[in-house]
């Protein structure tokens, strides 16, 4: 049964929040380690209700917060946070997100959480690359079942 127009915000809201639980409640109230970012709640938004876009899309979410959270922790662990720092470093994220065709616009904040929480390497596994993977399973899962769209257009 395909979900009416007028309730697909609610079913998209309710999916974000679920996924966003998840990733919380694992954080919180497990041993495992940090699954959850604050990028992360725009990127829900865009997988649930921007889904059609290629931002939306599994390799612009996993790779576009892999490397921005890398150019952010390589700032980090070499300059430092300045306000030079901290602009650049999202210009570079931006650029190759750009360049390599992996664009996701909440990624693009990710330098800034490095810089400003002083991460180092450890970031990049959890909750950057398990939470992203997350995300994308859930996404596609509740795009598929739950709401009848066709989500992804593509993996890769």
């Amino acid at each position: 049964m395909k979900i009416k127009k007028n309730f697909e915000p609610i079913v998209s809201g309710l999916s974000a929040a679920i996924v966003i639980s998840i990733l919380a409640f694992l954080t919180l109230e497990t041993s495992t380690g940090i699954w959850l970012m604050f990028s992360f709640g725009a990127t829900v938004f865009i997988a649930f209700v921007l889904y059609d876009l290629e931002t939306a899309q599994p390799k612009n979410i996993i790779f576009g917060h892999l490397v921005s959270i890398l150019v952010g922790i390589i700032f980090n662990e070499t300059i430092g946070v300045s306000f030079y720092s901290l602009g650049l470093s999202v210009g570079i994220a931006v650029i190759l997100m750009v360049y390599l065709k992996i664009m996701h616009p909440p990624a693009a904040s990710n330098p800034l959480v490095a810089l400003s929480m002083d991460l180092s390497f450890d970031f990049v596994l959890f909750p950057v690359f398990v939470g992203t993977i997350i995300i994308v399973l859930m996404s596609i899962l509740i795009n598929r079942i739950i709401l009848k769209r066709k989500y992804p257009k593509r993996l890769f």
